[in-house]
């Protein structure tokens, strides 16, 4: 399996309203791809002194790398957009891929 791990820090001032979308909006249409198998929602408990605002991690788990590419080459950049669009320069989104290792 394939996990598409996106840490997300959101400026204070959105960040209701940000989860909110995630909850709402976001989630629903990156898993209405098709691409995904699931999705996962948390919220990091940890912090450097000097960071501000909320991070979150999102993971969608995908069967397998030609589902993720799919997703990356089709999907992602209009859902990308969507949030940029909304939001502005007040969030920043790190992305990774892992492969998962269940043993």
């Amino acid at each position: 399996m394939i996990i598409y791990n996106v840490t997300v820090n959101v400026d204070d001032t959105i960040a209701e309203e940000w989860l909110k979308w995630m909850k709402e909006k976001h989630l629903n249409d990156v898993l209405n791809t098709g691409m995904f198998e699931r999705a996962s929602l948390s919220r990091l408990l940890t912090r450097q002194e000097d960071e501000t605002g909320v991070t979150y991690v999102v993971q969608y788990m995908a069967k397998d790398m030609a589902h993720y590419e799919r997703y990356r080459d089709e999907f992602a950049p209009s859902l990308q957009a969507d949030g940029k669009n909304r939001f502005g320069d007040k969030f920043i989104a790190f992305r990774t891929l892992m492969e998962s290792l269940n043993y």
